[in-house]
């Protein structure tokens, strides 16, 4: 066998913050085309607005604080403000992402001292912010293309995101409506409120809103995620251990629960192919600042997402739990990283 000599130094250098934020940003592109594809250009005018916001609120924190503009190259504020017009229903008022992005730049990261020092996951706690401050908003999203009514156009969207209108008139609430004059709920929220009504699994899931796998066109948006995550996987942007410990636990927990109540919950499937899943599990869990540091701790973290994502989902009050379920485990990472903290090589036991 030949041998192959090389030159020092053979351990390749980490990649820098820019780079790996950028390179971030560049894994959601599949699930944002996937949410253009099945719910229109909103989402995209969203995240334009997010990160404008971003960056001036960054900009105008660090002067406040003295420092230098270069901090605005380090793109964590872009990739936050993505993660913001994504979660953001296409057609919400302008207002509700310069208020969150405002609020996840200058309060959840800056005013803990900027990138590297946040408790929480800044995008998660400026959605959280304004799903509870406003919580109508914040629900209304818009059919997948093919159930709509009044087909929207990107014109219809930016009028529509701007004044309330569209430019034939139509309000979002109008434009929730399916054929049968019912008003469009996202699928987890649909099954939540059967299951609340007493209808069995097998009924709720004959709502034209559900599809072969999921809810229609959500699960193909989950998928389109679970696709730009593998790819951060495959260019090592992130760790395995906490998407997939994320994914496991959810799926046991919810196979347990539709194994003893088929008729009142839901299915594995749709769990992990519904809402924020896999937005949540490879794009937002896995802030290197926020979460879990240790091999073990990520594990722990991980699992502790995807159980609160059923259990919040299943008997909580919000149909989708990722932001919930994140925040609450931010808050366990130091308990969890003291508790699995590897035992020094020689130390006394």
């Amino acid at each position: 066998m030949a041998l192959t000599i090389s030159s020092s130094p053979h351990d390749s250098a980490p990649l820098d913050t820019p780079t790996l934020m950028r390179r971030v940003c560049y894994c959601l592109i599949p699930g944002i085309a996937a949410q253009w594809w099945f719910f229109g250009a909103g989402s995209l005018i969203q995240m334009l607005l997010a990160v404008l916001t971003a960056y001036l609120a960054e900009a105008l924190v660090l002067v406040l604080r003295g420092r230098r503009f270069t901090a605005l190259k380090d793109n964590s504020a872009l990739l936050t403000a993505l993660l913001i017009g994504i979660a953001l229903p296409p057609l919400a008022p302008w207002w509700l992402a310069v208020i969150g992005t405002a609020f996840a730049i200058i309060v959840a990261k800056q005013l803990y001292g900027g990138i590297g020092q946040n408790l929480f996951n800044p995008a998660m706690t400026a959605y959280v912010l304004l799903l509870v401050s406003f919580p109508l908003h914040m629900t209304s999203w818009l059919p997948p293309l093919e159930l709509q009514l009044y087909p929207v156009t990107f014109a219809d969207s930016v009028s529509a995101i701007f004044t309330g209108f569209t430019q034939d008139g139509f309000s979002p609430h109008q434009l929730r409506e399916l054929a049968d004059g019912a008003t469009m709920a996202t699928p987890l929220d649909t099954l939540k409120t059967g299951f609340t009504q007493g209808h069995t699994a097998q009924e709720i899931l004959a709502n034209p809103v559900f599809g072969p796998l999921a809810g229609l066109g959500w699960n193909w948006v989950n998928l389109a995620y679970l696709a730009g995550g593998l790819l951060m996987l495959k260019l090592r942007l992130t760790s395995w251990t906490i998407p997939l410990s994320i994914l496991l636990s959810l799926f046991v927990a919810s196979f347990i629960g539709f194994l003893f109540a088929p008729d009142g919950t839901a299915s594995p499937t749709l769990h992990l192919l519904s809402g924020a899943t896999m937005l949540g599990a490879f794009f937002i869990a896995t802030d290197p600042v926020s979460a879990a540091t240790t091999f073990k701790g990520r594990l722990v973290y991980g699992a502790l997402i995807g159980i609160l994502i059923y259990l919040i989902r299943t008997f909580g009050g919000y149909p989708d739990a990722v932001a919930f379920a994140v925040l609450l485990a931010n808050l366990t990472v130091p308990m969890i990283d003291a508790l699995t903290k590897p035992t020094i090589y020689g130390a006394a036991r």
